[in-house]
């Protein structure tokens, strides 16, 4: 009888590790280049690296970037389209992936491609119009019409790129004190006090830091323990570390290039993303790199090169580490597949599975828990 039950508990035991590995995965796609419903969301194996589709959304437009709430049950997206371009909320069932459309609002600026949300807001990057939106949530998860508009103004040196504001990103920090936000227009990064309960003063600026001229600053991440954030530029590939301290005080204290030493080609740096662990650090390279470059991060906030990788097809602007860190899963824009890459957990190097994802145009993928 003892055996039986050491037998079952290990069964038990087995099929909760297995339940616990399984996460929903979320694909953001363009719509004006291919047929594509929108949003996607896999069933994904992180033992394996095996998937399964599971739902999609219905002739959502160009949900380009997707934030999932703390509590796995709403999605938030921009509608990436121009000056027609828009937010959308969603209820989530994460148990069938099935998403539920509750609302839209005007994003108030051309071309959103960034948002993040909590318990109170949702904060969109609007690209082209070079302004940050903030939306209130409504008890049902839907947004509101627009509280606050934060419009940035000036340009950069590169007449083609930055001829005028182009807000990339915004980002907590991670006590939420502060959001962080990208102009690849004004080679600058942004600073705000974040006051959530605010009507609409929720953003107030604190102050901004410069970055090199022509260098496009376009996503960040902060390290696992808060004290550093490592910046991408996608104009030039320069990968640039700061310090940051309780006072949301940015300081740069590194510079280097992801680039190869003697590349001749174009350069678009996309994402950046930091292992679960916090030990290594991702960058994704578009136009003629199509590579990813992997990082050790050092005790001291420092970063040592590892490896750069194809990242087996073009146009990679999204990648997304599973929550165990087993599986690197890179998106590519203009061969339209997620390509599934086994990540070594001692050493951050990443091996081709061989499995892909055939998908219209993916371009924004977070994994959320089922």
């Amino acid at each position: 009888m003892k055996r039986l039950y050491i037998l079952l508990f290990s069964a038990l035991s087995c099929a909760g590790l297995q339940a616990q590995n399984k996460f929903n995965l979320l694909v953001g796609t363009y719509t004006n280049t291919c047929q594509s419903n929108g949003i996607y969301v896999y069933d994904f194996n992180a033992d394996s690296g095996d998937f399964k589709l599971k739902s999609s959304s219905e002739n959502v437009v160009s949900p380009s970037y997707l934030s999932v709430s703390a509590d796995n049950k709403f999605v938030y997206a921009v509608n990436e389209n121009g000056t027609h371009s828009a937010v959308s909320a969603f209820g989530y069932d994460a148990g069938s992936g099935k998403l539920s459309f509750l609302n839209k609002n005007d994003a108030l600026g051309a071309d959103p491609c960034h948002l993040i949300n909590d318990d109170k807001n949702v904060l969109v990057a609007n690209y082209s119009g070079g302004n940050i939106a903030v939306f209130k949530k409504n008890a049902d998860g839907s947004i509101s019409e627009a509280q606050q508009l934060v419009q940035h103004e000036g340009k950069g040196i590169n007449a083609a790129r930055q001829e005028k504001a182009h807000v990339h990103m915004v980002a907590y920090s991670p006590d939420k004190k502060f959001v962080l936000s990208n102009d690849l227009g004004l080679d600058k990064v942004f600073v705000y006090k974040y006051n959530p309960n605010s009507k609409n003063e929720i953003l107030t600026l604190k102050g901004a830091v410069d970055v090199k001229p022509g260098s496009g600053p376009r996503h960040l991440t902060f390290s696992k323990d808060g004290k550093f954030v490592y910046l991408v530029q996608e104009l030039d590939g320069t990968l640039t570390t700061f310090s940051f301290d309780p006072n949301g005080n940015l300081k740069v204290i590194g510079e280097t290039s992801i680039l190869p030493k003697g590349f001749k080609g174009g350069t678009g740096a996309a994402a950046i993303k930091i292992s679960p662990d916090g030990a290594f650090l991702y960058v994704s390279d578009r136009v003629d790199a199509n590579a990813v470059s992997v990082y050790k991060i050092q005790k001291n906030g420092g970063i040592e090169l590892v490896e750069q990788v194809s990242t087996l097809g073009k146009g990679p602007r999204d990648f997304a580490i599973d929550p165990t860190g087993n599986f690197l899963l890179v998106g590519h824009q203009y061969t339209n597949d997620i390509i599934i890459f086994k990540r070594d957990k001692t050493t951050g190097k990443l091996t081709d599975t061989g499995k892909r994802i055939g998908l219209c145009s993916p371009v924004g993928l977070v994994f959320t828990r089922i």
